[in-house]
């Protein structure tokens, strides 16, 4: 009996690591109407989609998003700890390269690029 409860507990470790092991982390760059840079993470979790996180040194914003496999353009919320809030609209181009926006709830509108390119801003 020990040795099937090993069995079983070693194979779901064994099977959230290779879930895990499935997540992909890469840059995020956003650009306020003002110029102000936020700049931060984004991981894509295999099978749910993902989550960001963007600091421009004082506040933070984050956000998650539900990515179907066929859809390459997903809606999501954005919240910040200084009170704004927003609805992001993000464009795939790739599973870890894309752009978007945020239209925040002051009516600013807010770009954003993630991937490697967003290294560039």
């Amino acid at each position: 009996m020990t040795y099937k409860k090993t069995t079983l507990s070693t194979l779901s470790l064994l099977g959230l690591i290779s879930v895990a092991a499935c997540d992909v982390a890469y840059p995020v760059t956003v650009i306020g109407d003002n110029g102000m840079t936020f700049r931060g993470s984004a991981t894509d979790t295999f099978l749910y989609g993902g989550s960001f996180q963007a600091t421009n040194g004082t506040s933070v914003c984050v956000g998650t998003y539900t990515k179907h496999q066929d859809i390459s353009t997903v809606s999501f919320p954005v919240s910040c700890n200084n009170g704004l809030r927003g609805i992001g609209t993000a464009h795939f181009e790739s599973p870890t390269r894309g752009s978007g926006f945020v239209t925040m709830s002051d009516g600013s509108q807010w770009q954003f690029l993630f991937g490697r390119g967003a290294l560039a801003l």
